[in-house]
């Protein structure tokens, strides 16, 4: 495992351009707040939702009460790009011209897209530094349900049944197969896209139809599925080469299905961790979560999440998150902790984990002759 020196140069990277900008600042405040300042010299980033980035120095940042940092560095930092250097990529003040800091890894906390898609790591790949979370295809396979889900069956991991309609073609053909391979109901959902934003449930076709096209208003590719009666199990997995899976914990939804608002806008959902489910159940889930990361080229962490029909004990890999909640109370160091691993523990075995993989990576050749 990749060893940290004193003080190392940790950039927090937050906001983004996605729907779910807002989530990615509660996940934000989490790690500020559990950075060791003895560990860590902390410099937050803000992504606005024009694109454009903004960041605050350690000195000054380390002055600011934790749940106001993210919104006022999106307000008042410095405008700021990354660029490479020959001594190391340099995070620069565009207004001063001057270097703010040489990230030692980044901990892009950007939920959704242009963010958990493989698009930050990508420059950071360019950039030459170490980041927490999964590469490059790992991201951008894991963000599209439909490539992810394709990957997963070819992979002998069972699924919901899906079809998929493509924005600007005709809808008639996926109406017509969605009726006659699944009925009703049905969920709707983006392909790209996060934290339940676009979902909807459809019980007949009017509603099939509205459904579409509200998910299209946030990608491209739309993803129908079966509707299964299912207890929505979840799953955190942790490591690189050495992947382990925690206790497996459910979501409890107050609406009829987890969606945006009884994520984060409604009281009364419920998370229980561990899950209740029988030894055999939890072996089950633990055992294709490790599967389903390997299979979509995983690293660091990712959240596995499940389908466990009620009716008669199917379970289905639903999706994988790479960059998933990473607040105190979201589940993914939720069912860390149930396994013995704190936040700030986690957080810097998360740290070691991009470190360890990008010194794998630096020994790979990149020229020949």
């Amino acid at each position: 495992m990749g060893r940290l020196r004193k003080r190392s140069e940790l950039v927090v990277v937050f906001g983004g351009r996605s729907g779910e900008h807002e989530v990615s600042l509660r996940s934000a405040v989490s790690i500020l707040r559990s950075a060791s300042p003895k560990r860590y010299r902390v410099t937050p980033v803000g992504i606005r939702k024009d694109g454009t980035w903004r960041a605050m120095r350690s000195g000054p940042a380390a002055r600011v009460p934790v749940e106001r940092l993210p919104s006022l560095v999106l307000s008042s930092g410095a405008p700021a790009a990354l660029v490479p250097s020959r001594g190391g990529a340099r995070l620069v003040d565009l207004r001063a011209g001057t270097s703010i800091c040489r990230p030692g890894v980044v901990f892009p906390v950007l939920h959704g897209t242009y963010g958990e898609d493989g698009t930050i790591q990508g420059l950071l790949e360019m950039c030459g530094v170490a980041y927490v979370g999964a590469g490059v295809l790992g991201s951008s396979v894991g963000m599209d349900k439909v490539i992810a889900k394709r990957v997963m069956r070819d992979a002998g991991l069972n699924i919901v049944p899906f079809a998929v309609w493509m924005r600007g073609g005709p809808l008639a053909p996926v109406v017509r197969e969605s009726e006659r391979r699944f009925g009703y109901p049905v969920f709707v959902k983006p392909a790209n896209m996060g934290s339940s934003v676009g979902i909807s449930k459809a019980g007949g076709r009017a509603g099939l139809l509205r459904a579409l096209h509200e998910a299209a208003r946030y990608d491209g590719k739309v993803l129908v599925e079966k509707a299964i009666d299912a207890r929505e199990i979840e799953c955190a997995v942790l490591g690189n080469s050495n992947v382990r899976a925690s206790v497996p914990g459910e979501v409890v939804p107050i609406n009829d299905f987890y969606d945006y608002e009884a994520k984060y806008l409604k009281d009364g959902s419920k998370t229980v961790v561990p899950a209740h489910l029988p030894s055999a159940v939890t072996r089950r889930v633990r055992e294709l979560a490790v599967r389903a990361f390997r299979a979509l080229a995983c690293e660091g962490m990712a959240r596995a999440d499940f389908f466990l029909d009620r009716r008669n004990g199917a379970l289905y890999v639903n999706e994988i998150n790479t960059i998933p909640g990473f607040t105190s109370i979201s589940m993914y160091p939720m069912m860390w902790r149930a396994a013995g691993m704190t936040y700030s523990a986690l957080l810097d075995r998360l740290v070691a984990l991009g470190i360890e993989r990008h010194r794998e990576r630096m020994r790979n050749v990149t020229e020949h002759g």
